[in-house]
């Protein structure tokens, strides 16, 4: 069996390259954690079931009741899959193509059912306990099939356990009906293993436990008949109701939760300066648990659970503040109308829910304030700060505009710091866009690369003469600084919406 490995691992591979193991993650650790209980649970439940299955296929037609082929494992390491068989027992079964197609004759009438509903794929439970699979990854493939894929998606494949279900099988699920005819092969090979090599590419790199949680969800209503033909998107697959549920709803509820707290807190204290009110903190806790789950919930309902903030509007504040007004005009009717004395005040629920709102906004565009925290500190001390790489625009119109806005509010904010503008326009000197200032003249950007220590100069600049534009580019050059220079974007989209109106 070893001869056998390192045959079909150095045939793929070549003698000279080997795929070595990966580090031991704590990630790794709990998957294979979940592995190993559900494969336990699922054989245990299940093994009524496999006898059921075991005594049709003996009774069916000869041979054996399980089917062992060769796969490719993780790191490029053969194993035997364990399947139900679903074909005759004669060597054309096994000289045949590795790929089944709708109109097999090699398939058994029992086979085509088990294949149909995949119960024949169940008996990999025990691959998965043996540590050869996973319940989701890729699927296995053939040797042969997996020689012909380019070396760097089989090396990506290739890098985790192979999976009795993932995002590929779930799409494909009726793979077999889409291969018919004699040269269902060629279509396999150019239409339908690129896509299943590319949807296994994306889980690869974007696998999480909440993934294959949604993975399976999905694998498990696809089972329903009434829902075998109904198309699922991959984002239902890759980013599906539990990564949806936690990272967005659950994640800004546990914050909103601790939010309440602070803001519910806060506003005791204040209060009992000028007044007093004996709530108990079991109450006050239980107030903040109140407040952020019908926030969540109003939050939840107008979509803003799915707003990306480091980028968003400042008009979604709008949206914050409405929230909060529903909450706490609700809570306000509740203590009211169900609640014993003693009341809460209505001014006691208005400080709460200023201070929650000043807190929702904190958190949610915190990343934006910390940034402009950054900048005014930069400003402010100038060269003797240090954050990040200096950036200074030269311009402070439409395209300085532009290049502000894509730095502050991209992945960039966090190694980039905008020391500010410099425009020719001495109206337009001292006033501030996105928080960062018009420091000057194109004529003082020396002085202003010197004073604060300008890594980066972005020449942003349209509408300009060749000859001041040389100059200012001359000037630039003459710093220490890096200069790049940004095509003026707003006139090729000018031109390209006057081309297009000009066809219609």
């Amino acid at each position: 069996m070893e001869t056998m490995d390192q045959d079909i691992h150095e045939t793929i591979f070549g003698a000279d390259r080997l795929m070595t193991p990966r580090k031991v993650t704590l990630a790794g650790i709990g998957k294979r954690l979940f592995d190993i209980f559900v494969s336990v649970t699922a054989l245990s439940i299940l093994s009524p079931l496999f006898l059921a299955i075991y005594l049709r296929i003996k009774r069916d037609s000869p041979g054996p009741a399980y089917y062992r082929g060769v796969r490719m494992g993780r790191y490029g390491k053969p194993f035997k899959i364990i399947k139900f068989r679903t074909m005759y027992e004669n060597p054309g079964s096994y000289n045949g193509s590795p790929i089944t197609s709708e109109d097999d004759q090699r398939v058994t009438p029992f086979g085509k059912w088990l294949r149909r509903t995949k119960l024949n794929e169940l008996p990999q439970l025990l691959n998965v306990l043996r540590g050869e699979m996973s319940i989701v990854g890729p699927r296995p493939e053939d040797p042969q099939i997996v020689e012909k894929w380019p070396a760097e998606i089989r090396d990506e494949i290739l890098s985790v356990r192979p999976g009795i279900t993932s995002p590929a099988s779930v799409i494909y699920r009726d793979e077999e009906t889409l291969l018919k005819g004699t040269g269902f092969m060629d279509a396999y090979l150019l239409k339908i293993l690129p896509d299943k090599l590319r949807l296994d590419q994306l889980y690869v790199q974007n696998r999480s436990f909440l993934t294959d949680l949604d993975v399976i969800a999905m694998t498990m209503i696809v089972f329903f008949p009434h829902l075998r033909g109904e198309e699922i998107a991959e984002s239902q697959l890759l980013s599906g109701v539990f990564y949806r549920f936690v990272h967005f709803n659950l994640a800004w509820f546990i914050l909103d939760v601790f939010v309440s707290i602070i803001a519910v807190g806060l506003s005791g204290i204040i209060w009992r300066i000028s007044a007093v009110i004996n709530l108990g903190i079991p109450t006050y806790i239980l107030v903040a648990f109140a407040i952020a789950i019908t926030n969540s919930v109003i939050n939840s309902v107008i979509g803003l659970p799915r707003i990306i903030w480091k980028t968003a509007s400042p008009t979604y504040v709008i949206d914050l503040g409405f929230s909060v007004g529903l909450t706490m005009l609700l809570f306000w009717i509740v203590t009211r109308l169900w609640l014993k004395e003693p009341w809460i005040p209505f001014s006691l629920i208005w400080l709460i829910g200023c201070m929650m709102f000043i807190g929702l906004v904190a958190v949610r565009y915190r990343e934006r304030l910390f940034t402009g925290l950054a900048n005014r500190w930069l400003i402010m001390r100038g060269g003797e700060a240090s954050f990040a790489e200096r950036i200074l625009i030269v311009g402070a119109g439409e395209l300085g505009e532009l290049a502000l806005w894509l730095l502050q509010r991209s992945d960039l904010s966090n190694v980039f710091g905008v020391v500010g503008l410099v425009d020719d326009n001495v109206r337009k000197h001292g006033e501030r866009m996105y928080e960062c200032k018009v420091l000057g003249s194109t004529r003082d950007i020396p002085a202003l690369v010197e004073k604060y220590k300008i890594n980066i100069l972005i020449y942003a600049i349209a509408n300009i003469s060749p000859q001041e534009s040389n100059r200012i580019l001359e000037t630039c050059r003459a710093t220490n600084a890096r200069l790049i220079i940004i095509p003026d974007l707003i006139k090729v989209l000018d031109k390209s919406i006057r081309k297009i109106e000009v066809q219609e």
